[in-house]
């Protein structure tokens, strides 16, 4: 995220840097069910940071779709 932040000042490359940050947080979120499955992490808590995982990816996803809010001149 950081690196999206420090590129506000070009729409198309802060939009390029959220949808990045949207796929990690994606991966992430694919980690944590296999956490859960191996029994590295117990259901309850892959299930609260999965939905941890969904309010990130739903904040990335507006500022996406809001991007000239976010941009600096």
């Amino acid at each position: 995220m950081g690196e999206a932040w420090r590129k506000r000042r070009y729409k198309a490359a802060f939009i390029a840097k959220l949808t990045d940050c949207q796929a990690e947080a994606t991966e992430t979120q694919i980690w944590i069910e296999f956490a859960v499955k191996c029994q590295y992490l117990d259901p309850e808590s892959g299930r609260n940071l999965y939905k941890t995982y969904d309010l990130v990816l739903g904040q990335l996803v507006s500022m996406t779709k809001n991007a000239p809010n976010w941009l600096i001149d």
